[in-house]
């Protein structure tokens, strides 16, 4: 018996190579994080990140009405008359109001999208894993100091949890939003409707503004896709009436790929909100020049809305840790003049 070695069939070369079939990349979808394991993975990786930094000037991050003076200012267009102070005001010639700081025990709300949009993602998380995640954290926040916490959804999954107190309550919260994480099957092609403008940004801003009655801290948590309308229509307007009376902080969940269109040639996009579908040729530098200009636009509207509305922008992204933006949010409010 003669043994022997097969020897190696030589490479064919490149222009020879047969063409390779596309394959299908599938991409696996993890099941939502239990909120117990998300809240001890939150107070165990996070809050201590946060711990003398956050919590120790607390009290002075909200302003609101108590009796405890926090400074006096000039006057701004908008401030209650009332608050004038007077003697001030004769010794400087110009109007001054009293600032003062906000009530220990405040009343927090999470006002968080669930609606279609947010089920999108492609880098650490998905956007409604972010809201979640933010979400979690803001409630520990707040049960840790004795105040109440309360939430309500909007879009896919809606709901409502009266504010309570303590760690319980963060539980319920996390547990109400964990039904916003379906899982991302194409929707059949349709107009919208009425119904799906109802349950929108605007309608979610104006119920808000008719249910809470006493001066809270209300987090809008979304991913602001939806128009910004002119002239103080839309959820615009009804942000600027619900920031009248409470301390609003916008919320913006984002995702690198919505503000970055990426060159893979031919790309069939779907809106998940109407399952509408449409072909785009990222390949053109024209059309990711358009893209670009259509977000530079978008960005600019809604930071003038927000400005005008005076509501302050906290921006977080799928790509990284939501601890560095809050610490940066944080810092900014503790050091600007209210």
């Amino acid at each position: 018996m003669i043994l022997f070695k097969r020897r190696p069939r030589p490479a064919a070369p490149p222009h020879r190579a047969a063409p390779r079939r596309a394959e299908v990349q599938t991409v696996e979808v993890q099941a939502p994080e239990l909120p117990a394991h998300l809240l001890r993975r939150l107070e165990f990786k996070v809050l201590r990140r946060l711990d003398g930094f956050l919590f120790g000037d607390y009290r002075g991050l909200f302003y609101g009405p108590s009796l405890d003076l926090a400074e006096v200012r000039e006057y701004q267009p908008g401030d209650e008359v009332r608050r004038i102070d007077w003697n001030v005001t004769a010794r400087s010639g110009r109007l001054h109001v009293r600032q003062y700081q906000e009530e220990r025990e405040l009343t927090t709300w999470l006002r968080v999208d669930t609606s279609a949009s947010m089920n999108f993602g492609t880098r650490r998380t998905l956007k409604c894993d972010l809201a979640r995640e933010f979400a979690g954290l803001a409630a520990l926040i707040v049960t840790r100091h004795g105040d109440r916490l309360g939430a309500i959804a909007f879009g896919v999954a809606g709901g409502m949890v009266p504010p309570r107190h303590g760690r319980a309550q963060a539980l319920t919260v996390l547990k109400l939003l964990s039904g916003s994480r379906v899982m991302p099957t194409p929707p059949p092609a349709r107009t919208p409707s009425f119904a799906d403008e109802a349950h929108g940004l605007e309608a979610a801003l104006t119920n808000a503004g008719h249910l809470i009655r006493r001066r809270s801290l209300v987090f809008v948590v979304s991913d602001f896709l939806e128009s910004v309308s002119p002239g103080g229509r839309g959820w615009t307007g009804a942000l600027g009436r619900l920031a009248q009376r409470h301390d609003v902080v916008a919320v913006r969940i984002s995702d690198p790929a919505e503000r970055t269109l990426p060159d893979v040639g031919g790309l069939r996009l779907r809106d998940p909100e109407s399952g509408e579908e449409l072909w785009l040729d990222t390949s053109n530098p024209t059309v990711r020049a358009a893209h670009a200009r259509l977000v530079a636009e978008r960005d600019g509207a809604l930071r003038r809305a927000l400005q005008a509305a005076r509501v302050d922008l906290l921006d977080l992204g799928t790509e990284r840790d939501p601890v560095g933006p809050l610490l940066r949010f944080t810092a900014s409010r503790r050091g600007r003049r209210p």
